[in-house]
């Protein structure tokens, strides 16, 4: 029976209270040992503090050593707080980080999908203003392969897709920035070499993910985080499930934060707490 861990993420934040009611749900995939790692005590709801960020720290590491010894097929992990985990010398941006360190995996990659649109990350948790210096052929062929074989994984075949401009008008030929001609072009033409799948750009940033909510794109590829995870929440804001492509075991996540400020006022909701769950069942 494939086994599947859940982080409580930060106990002071909506984490537990959402993981309670995916699983009262009836809407989990049976089949599956489930257990939640994580010391909900150690928070109160509203209110973080270096002993709720140590809690959701203590998950991680529990669930790392249980996928790692084979006593793990997949992992959810909850909402943490960053800031409250850099506070105690978390060197990591986020959580996809720190499982591609843990794992010892460099050709790694955030995916965040969906009921309408799936979308992979160029760069991740970046300041836009090192977005062009970090978007490099290789960042985008990573993620470009990394996607499509996520895409394989859940039954398509051939997957087809798009890849967005970095510059407004993607570039308009070098009128508004060259990154288009520079670096995405070449890189799709290498994509398309591998037969991975059916790239196509670079695509107009402001149009590409209408095209893809209707049907016209199995995923976007996105220059840079916001460019992505915006459109995604707007259309998908309840069932978004984060994916971190490339390590040896399943990785999902809710695509919310801690949302402390509801914490404990029944009023989160566990929709894409049910979607990361069933994708993690998915996958294990």
């Amino acid at each position: 029976m494939p086994r599947i861990v859940i982080t409580i993420g930060d106990p002071a934040g909506v984490g537990p209270e959402v993981i309670d009611l995916a699983l009262a749900s009836g809407k989990i995939p049976s089949g599956f040992e489930i257990e939640v790692l994580g010391d909900r005590t150690a928070g109160t709801p509203g209110r973080p503090d270096s002993r709720s960020a140590a809690a959701a720290l203590a998950a991680l590491d529990e669930a790392v050593r249980r996928l790692k010894e084979g006593s793990a097929d997949a992992v959810v992990t909850g909402p943490v707080s960053k800031e409250g985990l850099q506070a105690l010398g978390f060197p990591f941006p986020g959580q996809t980080e720190y499982f591609a360190d843990a794992f010892g995996v460099a050709d790694y990659g955030m995916l965040l999908t969906g009921d309408t649109l799936s979308v992979g990350l160029a760069t991740i948790h970046e300041p836009l203003a090192k977005v062009p210096e970090l978007l490099t052929q290789e960042s985008i062929l990573r993620i470009g392969h990394l996607t499509a074989d996520f895409l394989k994984r859940r039954g398509i075949a051939r997957p087809k897709i798009a890849v967005a401009g970095l510059n407004p008008h993607a570039g308009e030929n070098g009128a508004f920035g060259d990154e288009e001609i520079r670096t995405i072009t070449p890189a799709i033409a290498r994509l398309n070499a591998t037969g991975d799948a059916v790239f196509s750009g670079p695509a107009v940033p402001d149009a590409i993910f209408r095209d893809a909510a209707q049907g016209h794109y199995h995923a976007v590829l996105a220059m840079y985080h916001d460019q992505g995870l915006i459109p995604l929440k707007l259309l998908d804001f309840d069932t978004a499930v984060n994916v971190t492509l490339g390590l040896p075991k399943p990785r999902t996540s809710p695509d919310h934060g801690t949302a402390f400020s509801i914490a404990g006022k029944n009023l989160a909701s566990p929709s894409s707490m049910i979607a990361a769950i069933r994708l993690a069942c998915e996958l294990a």
